[in-house]
């Protein structure tokens, strides 16, 4: 993470690490932590919903985007208890429809996850009533083997780079 961390200050302005507003266990809101792959003055939303996302990447935020290096910092979170390891991935705070449609069917009762069932089946690729589909399906069947068997497609679609549009 030292290495990331002195590759993040060397190619661009800013801090290291991103805290991001997202939204946890219970709707409560709290602060995620992302090595920065992005330039300083993006705006907060979902990069799925920009026109051109690519323009606001910082020089090695498409390399760490697409190795899911990114996502490191998070451990942080999984320590504090604002995360776990597996469940839906954490909101951002204005994404006011998964929010809402996750409120609907009792998602809110699950810690968010480093990674997930969603993330796994299409992660960037899945509409929003897809995604929460599979969420439902994770909190039906979850079990401690199915974490396992969601680590384990993970480590393999992070390895094979799949499922990342950006």
């Amino acid at each position: 993470m030292l290495f990331i961390s002195l590759l993040i200050r060397l190619t661009s302005k800013g801090p290291v690490l991103y805290w991001s507003d997202r939204v946890g266990f219970a709707n409560s809101i709290y602060k995620m932590p992302k090595f920065r792959s992005m330039k300083v003055d993006t705006p907060e939303m979902a990069t799925h919903l920009m026109l051109n996302p690519d323009k606001f990447l910082s020089p090695i935020g498409s390399f760490l985007r697409r190795s899911s290096l990114d996502e490191l910092p998070q451990l942080i979170s999984i320590l504090k208890g604002d995360m776990s390891f597996v469940g839906p991935r954490p909101a951002l705070f204005n994404q006011d429809d998964l929010i809402a449609l996750r409120l609907e069917k009792g998602l809110d009762k699950l810690l968010p996850g480093l990674t997930g069932w969603a993330q796994v089946n299409g992660r960037d690729e899945l509409s929003i009533s897809d995604k929460v589909a599979l969420e439902v399906e994770y909190m039906q069947n979850k079990s401690f083997w199915f974490d396992l068997k969601i680590l384990w497609l993970t480590f393999l679609k992070v390895i094979n780079k799949k499922g990342v549009s950006h």
